[in-house]
């Protein structure tokens, strides 16, 4: 147990960094152990994780010193950022900052960093082909993360960068599964027309970093791109549809209908999928299935993962 190298995970109770704590403490020989950090060492997610034989740390991304005490005498880290849990990517920068500056203080070895694209690279902010928001973004929790970046780089912290996909578990938490009309059948809404939307199991971006790890400093300095699959809206209401028992029809919503829809980010969410739409093939470039698969060969399929969570989307009566 004492020779086993510390990988320090920050959002140990969310989805990407559970699936990293799980598949450290559920991998015994492979030379890990993981240290959940999380802001609440109570929590029913933090228990589950301490029964696993993780070491769970408290720590606040708003408190740079409590990141710095816990990511002392780690070998490794994954750091990610929760732009829905305030909106503001500002903060988020703030917080990616905190978290590299805690990793070079503590001589952490190996950050893996979860990332997305700057779009402002491809959509400058006076490009009227999609609204800027906020004054300074075209998808601000994408362009967040992306133009952080630079700050592990800058403060010269071992790191490599995992970019991530659409979580297909979205379709249970984040109300993107199918809605039924008033005609009572089921419709997939997504802003997407007959582009590819790469993504994944959230679960599997955390054993994909956990794969990352393994190689050592083999992916240090470099740009990973993971996803289970690049599908279409139509095939993935094909999938849903064999999954849930009943037809669901795909329904490729506008851009700007979908920017309107009102909810929290629906402005943002919308420039995300035209983003993806209109730069198809280098989004989903950057996420080669292969390479992904060579990394780790378990990811999931979407309809591997509708076999363990169609029950769980929920759907209007």
């Amino acid at each position: 147990m004492n020779d086993q190298r510390i990988i320090a995970v920050v959002g140990s109770t969310g989805a990407q960094g559970g699936g990293l704590v799980r598949a450290i403490q559920n991998d015994p020989s492979g030379g890990f152990r993981a240290r959940a950090i999380t802001r609440s060492v109570d929590s029913d997610k933090a228990r589950a994780l301490a029964g696993l034989g993780a070491d769970v740390v408290a720590a606040d991304v708003d408190d740079p010193e409590s990141l710095k005490r816990a990511f002392e005498g780690a070998y490794g880290a994954f750091c990610v950022t929760f732009f829905w849990e305030h909106f503001s990517p500002e903060k988020e920068i703030a917080h990616v900052r905190a978290m590299a500056e805690a990793a070079r203080d503590a001589g952490v070895q190996h950050v893996v960093w979860s990332t997305l694209e700057d779009t402002r690279q491809w959509v400058a902010i006076d490009d009227d082909r999609m609204p800027t928001l906020m004054e300074n973004y075209k998808v601000p929790h994408f362009d967040a993360k992306g133009a952080s970046d630079a700050i592990f780089t800058e403060l010269g912290v071992p790191t490599t960068f995992l970019l991530t996909s659409f979580y297909w578990d979205n379709l249970i938490h984040f109300g993107m599964g199918p809605q039924r009309g008033e005609d009572g059948k089921l419709a997939f809404n997504l802003p997407m027309g007959d582009k590819k939307l790469p993504g994944m199991a959230a679960e599997d971006i955390g054993r994909s970093a956990y794969q990352i790890f393994k190689r050592g400093s083999e992916l240090i300095g470099e740009t990973v791109g993971v996803a289970g699959e690049h599908l279409t809206g139509g095939d993935m209401a094909t999938a849903l549809s064999g999954a849930l028992g009943e037809e669901v029809v795909y329904n490729a919503v506008p851009f700007d209908v979908y920017r309107g829809l009102g909810f929290p980010g629906a402005d943002d969410l919308g420039n995300m999928f035209q983003f993806k739409h209109d730069f198809e093939e280098i989004f989903c470039g950057a996420r080669d299935l292969a390479a992904a698969r060579r990394l780790n060969p378990d990811l999931q399929t979407f309809e591997q993962w509708l076999a363990v969570n169609a029950s769980n989307i929920p759907l209007d009566s």
